[in-house]
């Protein structure tokens, strides 16, 4: 998809006439930008507003720049989108230092690698630096803000995903160049689609639906156009077809408009519904009853799927657990972690990620602007192998503070995930790896959760999930660095939490189940030998049983936890867990009775 920023002059040529009498300085435009992909237009004023492109109250763009093109997904980009909601809000905004040219700047790095023009996002600053730019700079905001902050009006919005539907259906599944990633047309893990009511009138119709079903199951709705009572059920016999997705076949049968079906199914009134199970007549019933409709459908479903037997545990915590991720992003003392970088230090790319770290940490992320995030990836690229663990510790460092912004994250989620994935795999397997540099990339690992794109960048490629398994294995091992065990059973948790997310949202699983099984069986060594460190024992007990909780039930998982006798596992450590409650409930309730 190519993007595209709009440049637009909100001062309508004015800038261009007056500034060198008004400020001493020649000021070509007062610059308002946004950017267009996929016949949407994005812009930040009110918040993030979208519109259809050259539609916005700021009138014809005065240039329209080509950027690139972009190879990410529409959801992925919605997501980010939505992401920066919190950054780019309507209280942020500020006409100096936080406007539509910073919002336009970090979506473009986001999508290509790369800003927008330097003289735009300059502008504010070349105003202030003269004498009547800092004289004039509440009359220029107050002036300037019922411009850029206009609401949208409600003609001009558009949906985005409606917008690009059509054509994301219409292109096969696309690589990401810089990750090699694959994406579906609609992403990596799409939820299971709306079921629907086929409307049928022909016996070959009906044959082919119900063949359909053969190994699963089919509703048939007999109705007539002139059944008064039958309407009372179309609507919630839509609503359970919508509901059931998949699993299920709903037919609707007018029996005035198909006489040869009634026939076939002897049916003498209406409404009447057969249920049939595996090809298989279950029950006929006859009346406009929704409770018993709802109950009929509800014991098919159920029949035909059994629910998992984990539904009848009393785990109330653990189903109540928080799946907040466990982030790292304390400031560490930036000049020390600088001066440990020696001439790597002064490289343009790690000076402006430090000036980025320090300045979010006291202004906030809303009134930092992006440092150029795809240079210092470059760096950091080329001094995984280039450096000595101590300097490389540093530079580590860096991105993990700053990674706690979800523009870094989702910037490296996408744009530079295969240094994640070199980095990870460095760490994971370099020899006799220096503490501080596995602690802090275990770190740095954790806060990747801290974007929501990093679960679609994981599903997409599975080899970094793998090498945080992998890292999370060999830290566990650790019995001299409490502090690493903690860490590391803080990144097994936000692994296990997000891989159960997934499992139950959109019946996936984030994680290969051999990756899954060797999660497992180091967090069950690690916690039958943990004598001292109570977080330790909370964090490698819930991750454990986030793993279980719901898991394939013929699958290995359950029974390597059996194996290797995992209840008494967990319930031998809730002493040293305070009895916390939580605990207990793995022990006795979910690993106690569930792997049974």
């Amino acid at each position: 998809m190519d993007v595209q920023v709009y440049v637009y002059d909100l001062s309508q040529g004015l800038a261009r006439q007056l500034s060198r009498n008004l400020l001493g300085t020649y000021i070509d435009a007062v610059y308002h930008t946004s950017i267009v992909i996929s016949g949407v237009e994005y812009f930040y004023g009110h918040g993030i507003n979208t519109c259809r492109p050259g539609s916005t109250h700021f009138g014809s763009p005065m240039e329209k720049i080509h950027l690139g093109t972009t190879q990410l997904p529409i959801e992925v980009i919605l997501e980010y989108v939505e992401a920066l909601k919190e950054t780019y809000s309507p209280e942020s905004y500020d006409l100096f230092s936080h406007n539509c040219n910073n919002f336009s700047h970090d979506f473009a790095m986001f999508l290509i690698g790369k800003g927008i023009p330097d003289h735009i996002t300059s502008l504010p600053q070349t105003v202030l630096n003269t004498p009547f730019g800092q004289m004039l700079k509440p009359q220029l905001d107050q002036t300037m803000r019922t411009v850029t902050q206009a609401p949208v009006a409600p003609q001009q919005k558009v949906d985005p995903m409606k917008e690009t539907k059509s054509a994301a259906q219409s292109q096969p599944p696309r690589s990401n160049q810089a990750t090699g990633a694959t994406y579906a047309k609609n992403g990596t893990s799409t939820p299971a689609p709306e079921g629907k009511v086929h409307n049928v009138t022909s016996v070959s119709e009906i044959s082919r639906l119900l063949s359909s079903a053969a190994q699963s199951c089919a509703i048939v709705f007999f109705t007539s156009s002139t059944c008064a009572p039958c309407k009372l059920v179309y609507g919630p016999y839509d609503e359970l077809a919508a509901e059931a997705g998949p699993k299920a076949v709903f037919i609707k049968v007018d029996i005035n408009q198909a006489h040869e079906i009634a026939q076939q199914f002897d049916i003498r009134a209406t409404p009447t519904f057969i249920s049939l199970l595996k090809g298989e007549k279950q029950e006929q019933w006859s009346g406009a009853n929704e409770a018993q409709l709802r109950g009929n459908i509800k014991l098919l479903l159920e029949t035909t799927f059994p629910p998992h037997p984990h539904t009848k545990l009393d785990v109330p915590n653990l189903q109540r657990a928080s799946l907040a991720p466990v982030l790292y992003g304390k400031m560490p003392p930036l000049d020390k972690l600088i001066a440990k970088m020696g001439d790597a230090g002064r490289d343009q790319s790690v000076v402006a990620l430090r000036s980025f770290i320090q300045q979010r940490n006291q202004d906030g992320a809303s009134e930092t602007p992006l440092p150029d995030l795809p240079a210092f990836a470059a760096f950091l690229d080329s001094a995984i192998s280039q450096l000595p663990a101590e300097v490389l510790f540093a530079a580590v460092d860096l991105l993990r503070s700053s990674m706690v912004d979800s523009r870094v994250g989702g910037f490296f989620a996408e744009d530079s995930q295969d240094t994640i994935e070199k980095l990870m795999q460095h760490v994971a397997t370099l020899e006799d790896c220096p503490y501080n540099l596995r602690l802090v990339s275990i770190h740095l690992a954790c806060n990747l959760f801290a974007s929501t794109l990093w679960s679609k960048s994981l599903s997409a490629n599975p080899r970094i999930g793998s090498l945080l398994v992998q890292l999370v294995t060999v830290s566990l091992l650790d019995d001299k660095h409490p502090n690493l065990r903690v860490a590391a059973a803080s990144l097994a948790f936000n692994l296990a939490a997000l891989n159960y997310r997934i499992r139950r949202e959109e019946n996936q699983e984030l994680l290969p189940e051999s990756d899954q099984l060797e999660l497992a069986a180091s967090l069950l060594e690690t916690l039958s030998v943990e004598q001292e460190n109570k977080d330790a024992v909370k964090a490698l007990a819930l991750a454990i049983g986030l793993l279980v909780f719901f898991a394939h039930q013929n699958g290995d998982l359950l029974d390597i936890c059996k194996a290797m006798d995992a209840a008494s596992t967990v319930k031998n450590k809730e002493p040293l867990s305070g009895n916390d409650v939580l605990v207990k409930e793995i022990g006795t309730e979910l690993l106690g009775k569930g792997l049974r």
